[in-house]
């Protein structure tokens, strides 16, 4: 008996073992590239290319934190990356709401065609869309406007955002909505003061999820911005790249900066973030 519980062991044993070392390789393979940025971003910009190459150098430095700290134009940057994103997820959160509530609650003509165009907008490859938007947004002087750049990205944010609440809502019992309705409330009532209490996973999923894009956008802020004043973080990494040189280790210490607030967003909502999404995705 406990020869065959051996034999039958072993095999579990290996496999095992065979996840978790490919498991490690994969948390290297994702991570190193990190762990070099933020060596890089400690550099002196010369010893960037130190040969042979070195993770760590004695010559620890800010320079290139303070070198970003230290310049308004660079700073802007950043305030126009929270500016955008912000009001991106406000407003994509505000419009998805509604409108998941719509589609999960109604029944109305045209329901399947707009669902199906919803998630139509999800297959266009954005950069096929750049030259209609920068004639749209120089047509309605929206071109190097903050307006302009979240009303793109919001349509890039939006439809997904509406799917995930439509599948959210869908989890919540439509018993809900008649208990509020009994009690003498309507379905702006039923929709604000119930569902919305009991959402709050799918929300933050939803939320997170849209700051991320709107704040890693790169090819719209780059097309329907003129000005330095304009330009988000993802522009403002790529003007550091000079003509006749690259001030690499201000890249990569900006691209830690840069990093920052969708870390903290994530690590701060994990668990309803984890939630959400498997909620959303699950219909009882």
């Amino acid at each position: 008996m406990s020869d065959v519980t051996v034999r039958h062991g072993r095999p579990n044993h290996w496999l095992k073992a065979a996840a978790f070392t490919g498991l490690v390789i994969g948390a290297l393979y994702a991570g190193l590239p990190v762990l070099w940025m933020l060596a890089t971003s400690f550099k002196g910009n010369g010893e960037v290319f130190a040969v042979p190459p070195k993770l760590i150098t004695p010559g620890f430095s800010l320079d290139a934190y303070t070198a970003i700290l230290t310049d308004p134009a660079r700073l802007r940057f950043f305030m126009n990356s929270y500016i955008v994103a912000i009001a991106v997820t406000l407003l994509t959160l505000l419009t998805a709401m509604l409108s998941a509530y719509g589609f999960s609650r109604y029944e109305f003509p045209g329901k399947k065609l707009i669902n199906i165009a919803i998630v139509s907008v999800q297959a266009v490859p954005p950069i096929t869309l750049v030259i209609p938007y920068f004639g749209l947004m120089v047509a309605l002087g929206l071109y190097n406007t903050y307006p302009g750049l979240i009303l793109t990205h919001m349509v890039f944010t939006l439809p997904y955002a509406i799917i995930m609440m439509t599948a959210y809502f869908n989890t919540l019992p439509r018993e809900l909505d008649e208990a509020v309705k009994v009690d003498g409330g309507n379905a702006w009532t039923a929709l604000w003061r119930v569902l919305v209490p009991i959402s709050v996973p799918g929300i933050v999923a939803v939320g997170v999820y849209t700051f991320m894009i709107s704040w890693n956008e790169y090819l719209f802020a780059l097309t329907l911005t003129r000005t330095d004043a304009m330009r988000t973080v993802p522009i403002g990494i790529q003007l550091l790249m000079g003509q006749h040189s690259y001030e690499w280790n201000q890249m990569m210490a900006m691209s830690i900066l840069g990093s920052i607030p969708v870390l903290l967003l994530f690590l701060l909502f994990q668990r309803r973030f984890i939630g959400g999404l498997t909620s959303g995705a699950v219909k009882d």
